[in-house]
């Protein structure tokens, strides 16, 4: 008799709020939010990248606070407001935030850039704006392989002087 056991599927169901709406999933209790998101769901704008927590391409806002969706479980998230890049729009407008990243080219390749400005909208709502340092420093958990960060930097100066 081996002496590894064997891990069972535990299936649960879970409300997400995503975006201002209510979706009753079922799926593996070891699920996170991200492939819930991606696969469940079909809100491809959140990226995956690391899926480890180092990239933060993944970053969206939980109650209103950023988190790596590829760490968290889709049940840790029952009852919780989720905010995707698919939810900042309002009215069909951008928010003012995706329309400085246009504005500065704080973008070339694409991949990290929802993570990147999710987590800048909770910068700001932080109140994290003080200087560009704070700025850089408060972003620190997004990488950027195309090293797009000054421009990402004047993005969100612009909004958060506006």
């Amino acid at each position: 008799m081996s002496s590894a056991t064997t891990a069972r599927s535990t299936q649960v169901t879970v409300e997400l709020r995503v975006n201002g709406r209510t979706y009753p999933v079922r799926l593996d209790s070891t699920t996170t939010l991200l492939d819930a998101l991606r696969d469940e769901l079909h809100l491809t704008g959140t990226k995956k990248g690391c899926d480890q927590g180092a990239c933060g391409a993944c970053t969206v806002l939980r109650d209103g606070k950023r988190i790596v969706s590829c760490l968290a479980l889709a049940a840790q998230c029952d009852g919780s407001e989720i905010t995707t890049i698919e939810g900042l729009a309002e009215d069909g407008h951008p928010h003012p935030m995706q329309e400085a990243f246009v504005r500065h080219d704080a973008l070339q390749c694409g991949y990290c850039t929802t993570g990147q400005v999710m987590s800048a909208v909770a910068l700001l709502r932080e109140g994290r704006t003080g200087s560009d340092d704070e700025i850089r420093e408060f972003m620190s958990g997004n990488l950027c392989r195309c090293a797009a960060y000054p421009n990402i930097v004047a993005a969100i100066r612009e909004v958060a002087d506006s």
